[in-house]
């Protein structure tokens, strides 16, 4: 995975966390099992993935190193427990948290098992609420609005590399689309979806 580094600019994740708590009202239990964007996962899939990076990048941004920075996401399909409707607004929340301390930005740290600087870091987590949010809406039906300076963040930190030309990029190969299609839809496609996607 490549990831240009960007300045130590502090983005607010209030937004982005905010906008995906709220669609979580919106995911009936019958719709747990349908499809994603994700190629291999489900909706279940999706949510438990959330789970598990809200924590990872909580922790990053505290530094607080250990099973949930250190496990590689993909390493198997994520498993959705009970409680997800209660942990996963929680933990949103205290991302959100996590990532307004200065202090979440200057250094080191880890996630997904792999070293990142603060800097790098807090953009890959705020993109992952991004697109992910955007792969949970699609997948339930619901709408789905980003602030401006988050998707400009993503927008940028999804810049294709040779890495995301060869299917290796954060996300996977990016989809074509027109230059003046709306910010969303062009960092869906620079993360590998299909703006047109749908699960209906």
């Amino acid at each position: 995975m490549t990831v240009k580094d960007p300045t130590s600019r502090m983005l607010d994740f209030e937004p982005a966390t905010r906008q995906v708590a709220q669609l979580l009202d919106g995911v009936t239990d019958d719709r747990l099992s349908g499809p994603t964007p994700c190629e291999k996962y489900a909706v279940h899939h999706l949510l438990a993935h959330l789970v598990g990076l809200t924590a990872a990048f909580r922790d990053a941004a505290k530094k607080e190193l250990g099973p949930t920075t250190g496990t590689d996401p993909g390493a198997a399909l994520p498993v959705l427990d009970d409680d997800w409707r209660t942990r996963l607004p929680q933990q949103l929340d205290e991302l959100a948290a996590a990532w307004s301390d200065p202090d979440a930005w200057q250094g080191t740290t880890q996630a997904g098992g792999v070293t990142l600087t603060g800097a790098v870091a807090g953009r890959v987590a705020l993109n992952e609420i991004v697109v992910h949010g955007w792969d949970l809406a699609r997948s339930t039906g619901q709408a789905y609005t980003v602030d401006a300076a988050s998707l400009q963040s993503s927008y940028e930190l999804l810049e294709p590399t040779d890495d995301s030309a060869s299917g290796d990029g954060i996300f996977g190969t990016p989809v074509d689309v027109p230059e003046d299609a709306p910010l969303l839809d062009r960092v869906v496609g620079r993360a590998g979806r299909d703006p047109a996607w749908s699960a209906e």
